[in-house]
């Protein structure tokens, strides 16, 4: 059968989505190694992102096949009740066999949360980005508006070796100031490993005044990663939701 659930996780202390040989310290990881030991079969646990290292989610999307037929409430609440407590699954429930988390997905949002106020939140420091300084919001949300569409994001992607297509539609960009924090939420079809964290950088650098908003086309023709800003620090990023046809 084809179980689907929600899985949010703080990652701080993880090494990303993907599991690796050189370290347990993965999501997928955590959860396939729970999955095997409950039920004893080896699964496959597949995500519809994979975020990178010290990135969280509240609503990543996985799915994965078991040939046993369980309860998918009770599956939840053992695999609940053997997972780490920064790892939890929600709204389990089968799915169409076709159903694929990765391939089946028609857009994801994230968030991006920046600290603007000087005044430290030591509650917050794992889930915000602390940056401590004001901004030209303004200034950024011109500059957002040149990503709005399909392009070929090379310049935003943090693998060089890449070689298939950076082409990718950003369907919203969207900006709110909520009590000395600025939140960027982005939407699309898809995005390139590290590309939020580097459109973040390269938005915070037009803030900053280091960078003209109308520099952001240039930066899409060059197809050229030096071209774009900084990467932006992972604990201010979280997977927010996934959206599907069914």
């Amino acid at each position: 059968m084809n179980y689907r659930c929600i899985v949010q996780y703080d990652g701080t202390r993880y090494e990303g989505w993907q599991k690796q040989k050189r370290t347990e310290e993965t999501i997928q990881g955590k959860l396939e190694k729970t999955l095997r030991k409950i039920t004893g079969e080896e699964v496959q646990v597949i995500g519809a992102g994979r975020t990178d290292a010290g990135v969280h989610s509240l609503g990543q999307v996985v799915n994965f096949h078991l040939k046993g037929r369980w309860k998918a409430e009770e599956l939840e609440t053992a695999l609940n009740g053997d997972l780490p407590d920064d790892i939890a699954l929600k709204h389990m429930e089968t799915a169409e066999e076709r159903f694929h988390s990765r391939f089946s997905t028609l857009e994801k949002t994230y968030r991006y949360r920046i600290r603007t106020s000087t005044e430290k939140n030591v509650f917050e420091r794992r889930f915000v980005w602390q940056y401590g300084k004001s901004l030209d919001i303004e200034a950024m949300k011109k500059a957002a508006a040149f990503l709005i569409g399909t392009y070929d994001f090379t310049s935003f992607c943090g693998n060089k070796k890449m070689k298939k297509s950076a082409v990718r539609c950003i369907s919203g960009i969207e900006m709110k100031e909520i009590k000395g924090e600025l939140q960027i939420d982005f939407t699309g079809d898809g995005f390139l490993q590290g590309m939020v964290r580097i459109l973040v950088g390269t938005l915070v650098e037009v803030g900053e005044g280091k960078r003209k908003a109308e520099s952001i086309p240039a930066i899409l023709e060059s197809k050229s990663r030096e071209k774009a800003g900084f990467t932006a620090p992972p604990q201010g990023l979280i997977l927010v939701s996934v959206r599907y046809e069914i």
